[in-house]
């Protein structure tokens, strides 16, 4: 879209916009010369890097306007660039409007482009896999201690973490919500688990068989380590060396170990198991609904940003696989 902008300013419309931005608004030349640009950009789009005035501007209706801002987004335009350029098309057809050379003005009641939230990091499934697998693959290529207390505990935390993995990933937890689990929250036999979330409000998780045997696994080892210590089972469903409640910030410190393990970016955190665990449920056909009542969330909106990232990873299978979707219409 590199049409001659001098050619552009030819035109009885752009002149006269030209001149209404420095007679009527005090425009700077570098004020007017940018919505020149823009002007021009728009003809590039709409008629071509080769049109010559006069423009047949009223020709131009919303789906016109609307194309050309899909333009300016497929280029990578920032948003605030592309909301200039709409600004600049919109003021000029409201001039044209009140001139009477236009009977519309296509850009009226466009939406201005507003900065995209970003969207969670998700691991694929093969790298969920991969990171549940790490404190096994871990404890491959470590020495366990040799004083039985201390192995004792060894054993438990690599069972204990591939629980807490597991059960991230199982249920979309939050990792406070996982951590602040006691033993009668959960029903292992039915696969249920009992959850405070935000503003104390209870939910129901649903942990599959993976995660069950994992959990039960854990608790077996965790009384068997707290009677060594001298203590009673049942305060916490997951605990550390000395057997009080396993926090968030350490589960946040163990997991960069088994990321690394894992060969998967330090940047992931617990919070992305539940992104994962959102965004697979969504990829094999859940309803959001569904999604929204197990990650616990008040409001819809908050789902649905999952279902951004289930169209982009469409998107993405689409461009890389279909023959024709790179080529130009």
């Amino acid at each position: 879209m590199s049409l001659n902008a001098a050619a552009v300013a030819e035109d009885a419309g752009v002149r006269a916009y030209l001149n209404y931005l420095e007679a009527e608004r005090n425009a700077s030349d570098h004020t007017a010369y940018n919505y020149l640009l823009d002007i021009a950009q728009f003809v590039s789009c709409v008629w071509g890097d080769d049109a010559r005035p006069p423009f047949k501007w009223d020709d131009v209706d919303r789906f016109g306007a609307r194309r050309f801002m899909v333009e300016l987004q497929r280029a990578g335009l920032a948003a605030s660039s592309s909301g200039r350029k709409l600004s600049s098309l919109r003021s000029f057809y409201k001039q044209m409007l009140r001139e009477g050379r236009v009977s519309a003005n296509p850009f009226a009641g466009l939406l201005l482009p507003r900065k995209g939230k970003r969207l969670p990091k998700v691991l694929s499934r093969d790298e969920v896999e991969r990171l549940l697998a790490a404190p096994a693959e871990l404890a491959r290529t470590q020495t366990a201690p040799t004083h039985p207390v201390q192995r004792q505990f060894y054993e438990y935390a690599l069972i204990r973490d591939t629980a807490w993995l597991e059960m991230l990933y199982s249920t979309g937890m939050r990792i406070n919500e996982c951590m602040g689990l006691q033993d009668r929250a959960v029903d292992l036999y039915s696969g249920i688990a009992k959850v405070a979330g935000k503003g104390k409000k209870e939910r129901l998780c649903l942990l599959g068989k993976p995660a069950q045997r994992a959990l039960q696994e854990a608790l077996d080892a965790r009384d068997a380590y707290l009677v060594t210590l001298g203590k009673s089972g049942g305060a916490a469903l997951f605990v550390n060396r000395f057997g009080g409640r396993l926090t968030a910030r350490s589960v946040e410190r163990l997991l960069k170990k088994y990321l690394a393990q894992a060969n998967l970016q330090s940047a992931y955190s617990p919070h992305t198991l539940r992104h994962s665990f959102a965004t697979h449920m969504l990829d094999a056909g859940a309803d959001l609904r569904s999604v929204q009542e197990l990650l616990g969330h008040a409001s819809l909106s908050t789902t649905q940003i999952y279902t951004h990232i289930s169209v982009e990873r469409l998107k993405e299978v689409y461009e890389q696989a279909h023959p024709r979707a790179g080529k130009a219409r």
